[in-house]
């Protein structure tokens, strides 16, 4: 008894010491069938500013402002291991994992910190 109480003390701390491990996150390769293939869709950052997002299979990214709030922007991007990352004009890269978090809606994550709401 003793064994399995702690068999599943031990499981729900795996799973509540790494991030990112919850049943929605997304492959790299189910990332890029679902958004990197030249077909828009909606980013909105925490403060609610939104972009229209384009990624294409040639590893082009490029964003537009959908209202007066944010900066357009192209840049490049790439698969990982565990997602996907960017690199915009001018900046450095930045590497993040997509999660689903209801239907036709991602959460893209940098570490702990959601960084977008993706939605289709």
């Amino acid at each position: 008894m003793r064994a399995m109480i702690a068999g599943v003390a031990a499981g729900v701390l795996a799973t509540a010491v790494v991030p990112g491990l919850a049943a929605g996150r997304l492959a790299p390769n189910e990332i890029q069938a679902t958004f990197f293939n030249g077909q828009p869709f909606t980013s909105s950052t925490p403060s609610n500013i939104k972009f229209k997002m384009v990624f294409t299979p040639d590893g082009k990214v490029a964003r537009q402002p959908l209202g007066n709030a944010g900066l357009k922007g192209e840049g490049t991007w790439k698969l990982d291991k565990d997602g996907f990352c960017t690199t915009w004009k001018g900046g450095t890269p930045n590497c993040f994992i997509v999660s689903a978090t209801g239907e036709n809606k991602w959460k893209v994550m940098k570490g702990p910190t959601t960084m977008a709401v993706w939605s289709k």
